[in-house]
């Protein structure tokens, strides 16, 4: 089988970064073009000098269609643009990783499905054009979908998530400064998250009647990547019922692992993997996930999903290790 060719529009940002980094030692992919508005003719490893003597690819403006898959990884809202103004043939996977499809999954005659492995494998396999998960919902969404599942989300579950810089992209902000994150914490988009869409569409779709309120309360942590969720909600499950299901639900999958004690994002930075913690306090389950933002919450995701749509192991490229010290 000869390697899956792949163009990345959007190669300069963050998850652009990470794209690279997997794909340049993906034993089963080759990059074709790499694309920037901003870095056009110049060595990717100006944007991103960990890909200093790595690669000879340079940033182009232009298209090549001699791929096999598309990475989309621009702004919100940037892929719907692209799409309309650059159509794409039916024979190129496309893989978005904005919020632009996730929802409103039919645009411009194409179908995206929404691609959370631990929900949709079977489907991604045979699927065309995939909107990936956002960075926040994939590690909610992994502490929720046993109990989804099983219809148990009986009442409102109460979240609380922190992440790190990485998670609000590459330019410049107020609240990604080092000046003013350093020694700082702070909330924001307190109950109105935009991954609250996604979250309350797909588990709605896996529990008979919806699923009750989910209250999240996001923080932006002091650090560069990396998200840590807590959530809780009343249950009538016992510890050793809960732990059976969660463990029942992610026996198949390679990425998830649950764990007796209490994870830390250094067990999961560098890596495409989630830890999932399950307990039980007085009569509520208390479920905490950790993730890499830019690889399980995007970059690594998006490997993950292509693998699945291309035959491949779901694996592939993806086993990293985490950073301990």
């Amino acid at each position: 089988m000869s390697k899956i060719k792949a163009g990345i529009i959007g190669g300069a940002g963050y998850t652009g970064g990470e794209l690279l980094r997997i794909l340049l030692l993906h034993p089963e992919a080759e990059i074709v073009f790499v694309h920037s508005k901003t870095f056009v003719g110049k060595a990717v490893s100006v944007a991103h000098p960990d890909l200093t003597d790595e690669t000879d690819l340079v940033f182009t403006d232009g298209f090549n269609s001699k791929i096999d898959v598309l990475f989309l990884c621009m702004g919100h809202g940037e892929s719907k643009k692209y799409l309309e103004t650059n159509p794409i043939s039916e024979d190129i996977k496309i893989i978005d990783l904005s919020q632009d499809f996730r929802v409103d999954n039919l645009f411009a005659g194409k179908n995206f499905i929404y691609g959370l492995p631990e929900l949709h494998r079977n489907t991604i396999r045979t699927a065309k054009n995939i909107a990936n998960p956002g960075c926040f919902a994939t590690g909610i969404q992994l502490g929720l979908l046993p109990l989804a599942r099983a219809g148990l989300l009986q009442d409102e579950v109460h979240v609380s998530g922190i992440t790190g810089s990485t998670g609000a992209g590459k330019s410049l902000s107020e609240t990604t400064h080092f000046s003013w994150r350093n020694n700082n914490i702070s909330s924001y988009k307190v109950l109105e998250h935009q991954h609250l869409n996604e979250i309350m569409h797909t588990l709605g779709t896996m529990q008979m009647g919806g699923v009750p309120d989910i209250n999240f309360v996001p923080y932006r942590g002091n650090f560069s990547r990396g998200i840590l969720v807590t959530s809780y909600t009343r249950s009538d499950l016992s510890l050793a019922e809960a732990r059976s299901l969660f463990s029942e639900y992610y026996q198949e999958h390679p990425f998830v692992t649950l764990t007796d004690n209490v994870p830390d994002l250094k067990q999961v930075v560098n890596t495409n993997k989630c830890f999932v913690h399950v307990d039980k306090i007085k009569d509520r389950l208390v479920i905490t996930t950790v993730i890499d933002n830019l690889l399980k919450g995007a970059s690594g995701q998006a490997v993950q999903n292509m693998n699945l749509m291309f035959g491949l192991d779901e694996t592939s490229g993806l086993h990293f290790k985490s950073i301990a010290f």
